[in-house]
């Protein structure tokens, strides 16, 4: 029998042309009608024709929508795809069974139900709907992945009261593999937006964010962990608690060890704190190369984290720990980072200087032994690092000198502006006593108070960026010497540009001070530069002054946690 003029009129959304061959061909209905094993519903569906799909669903039978193609899919299975609302509600009236239909034949195991496949496809009101109507045990592990695959991708997509509601109803679910044999746990120690480290809060404005506890439960083969979402008027709080427990296969499957390097890795915080403080035996979890949390943190120059160091008990017995190639941790500090948290440093120059802070923090904290102790490689962790930077260190070199020539110039020019400016006043000199002829007016001593600190601050700054352009750029150099230089340089740079300013403004007075009415858009426009300067450079200097001459990198004064 020829299909081909109800797949046109579907296709194009011809109701009436269509209506009237099933009306003449009842059993097509559910018949299929292509190569693929598409039913009539399945082509309305992918036409995206909400009222032809209503229009057949109301003439079809329940079991008429239970029809898969041949790749497993139903007809609602279709809806989840494009994430057409209105065509799932209309069917799953009509049969409420087609929820727990998913995609797969054959193996139980590997079928995923329509709400994992809506939320994979980034249709999260739809998956909250087909959530809705999901029975509970369907989601269950004993019954396949698709519990386990829906908890990771909610948290994947941030649709988190869907993950919160599924794990209270089923803790067993934390440590159950998805699809892709990464566990709900896993993939919320890999998301550090779920954690308050993880968010930029501006002062004015503060996100409200996730707030989760992972309990725990006896089981019988392995940990179990419930999620719990609190709220605190506004304001959430995180904390991830887990059980102890000696079922270390049970840890592996549920990619327990992976998820707190992972965590590390991310700079979550909270997830690292809260889960070894539940579980005090995971203070000695290790990574493939028997890096111990502490020695993984270094690598990834998570400060934070590593600080939790000082409040253990044991800080001494992990420090003296070496990897599988017998690396220190000091060699940690002298090896390239693994994360990107060197990147958000702005410039190579700082980014050495807190390489070098790094190097010796960690070496402050360990024995003098371990100083000079050799890797496999007959490498002493000093030795290590030095060979590690040296391109580092070359690009530092080049960012300050680029940055010193340009700010040179910059000094020179107002320097030669301000030394011109000091001898060819505004208004001029008396003829008789060779004095200004302002000299008596408060506007006078504003303007050549304002021109002699211009001119010795931009006489300054060309002498410190003169000084960073001649430096031997050592590797201690970029600790503090060159640092100090370049804070002092745009500092003074800075201070010359605005007295400088104002220096104009007061000569502007001085001459105009019959026609004021042409001062204040004047003085509006001097204050440009200096505007300027402050959002480009102003940052910079800030963060340097912080990275130079703030706190330490590490919390030493951590409370004693585990």
């Amino acid at each position: 029998m020829g299909y081909e003029p109800l797949r046109k009129a579907l296709q194009s959304g011809d109701w009436n042309s269509a209506k009237k061959f099933l009306e003449l061909h009842p059993d097509s209905k559910s018949a299929t009608i292509t190569t693929l094993g598409k039913t009539a519903l399945h082509l309305s569906v992918e036409a995206g024709h909400v009222h032809i799909v209503e229009a057949l669903v109301e003439q079809m039978s329940e079991d008429d929508l239970e029809v898969q193609d041949n790749f497993g899919d139903t007809a609602l299975l279709e809806t989840t795809y494009s994430g057409q609302h209105k065509m799932a509600e209309c069917m799953l009236r009509k049969n409420k069974k087609l929820v727990t239909m998913g995609r797969g034949r054959g193996d139980e195991s590997r079928m995923l139900l329509p709400v994992v496949l809506a939320l994979a496809n980034g249709h999260i009101k739809m998956a909250r709907y087909l959530y809705s109507l999901t029975p509970l045990e369907d989601l269950f592990p004993e019954k396949g992945r698709s519990g386990s695959t829906l908890c990771t991708q909610a948290i994947y997509t941030r649709a988190l009261d869907i993950a919160l509601d599924l794990i209270r109803r089923c803790p067993r679910l934390v440590l159950a593999p998805d699809k892709d044999n990464i566990s709900p746990f896993y993939a919320l120690a890999s998301k550090k937006y779920a954690f308050p480290s993880g968010h930029s809060l501006v002062f004015w404005k503060r996100w409200i964010s996730s707030c989760i506890h992972i309990q725990s439960a006896n089981g019988t083969t392995t940990d179990e962990f419930h999620l719990i979402i609190q709220k605190d008027e506004g304001r959430q709080s995180d904390a991830v608690k887990t059980s102890r427990s000696s079922d270390q296969e049970g840890r592996a499957k549920g990619n327990v060890y992976l998820a707190i390097f992972r965590s590390i890795k991310e700079g979550a915080f909270e997830f690292v704190h809260d889960v070894v403080k539940a579980n005090p035996d995971l203070v000695w979890s290790y990574d493939g190369n028997f890096r111990n949390i502490f020695f993984y943190a270094v690598l990834c120059r998570q400060a934070k984290i590593f600080s939790l160091i000082f409040g253990v008990d044991v800080k001494n017995n992990m420090v003296y720990d070496t990897d599988n190639s017998d690396n220190n941790i000091l060699h940690m500090a002298g090896m390239p980072p693994v994360s990107v948290m060197l990147n958000r440093i702005p410039g190579a120059a700082l980014q050495m200087q807190r390489e070098l802070q790094w190097f010796k923090e960690v070496e402050s904290i360990v024995h003098p032994k371990v100083k000079e102790a050799e890797n496999n490689d007959e490498m002493t962790p000093r030795e290590l690092f030095t060979k590690n930077h040296k391109d580092l260190m070359k690009e530092g070199e080049t960012w300050m000198k680029d940055t010193s020539t340009s700010c040179t110039v910059v000094a020179a020019l107002i320097l030669t502006i301000m030394f011109a400016a000091a001898f060819t006043v505004p208004g001029g000199n008396n003829q008789d006593t060779g004095l200004p002829i302002f000299f008596n007016k408060k506007l006078f001593k504003l303007f050549i108070i304002s021109d002699a600190l211009s001119l010795f601050s931009s006489a300054s700054s060309v002498l410190m960026f003169l000084g960073i352009l001649t430096s031997r750029y050592a590797e201690e150099d970029f600790f503090k010497s060159l640092p100090t230089k370049m804070i002092i340089g745009l500092s003074t740079l800075f201070f010359s540009i605005a007295t400088m300013m104002i220096a104009f403004s007061a000569g502007l007075l001085l001459m105009l001070c019959e026609e004021s009415w042409m001062v204040i858009p004047v003085i509006s426009l001097a204050s440009i530069p200096v505007t300027l300067f402050v959002l480009m450079q102003f940052p910079l200097l800030v963060d340097m002054y912080i990275s130079t001459y703030g706190p330490g990198i590490f919390d030493r004064k951590m409370e004693q946690w585990l």
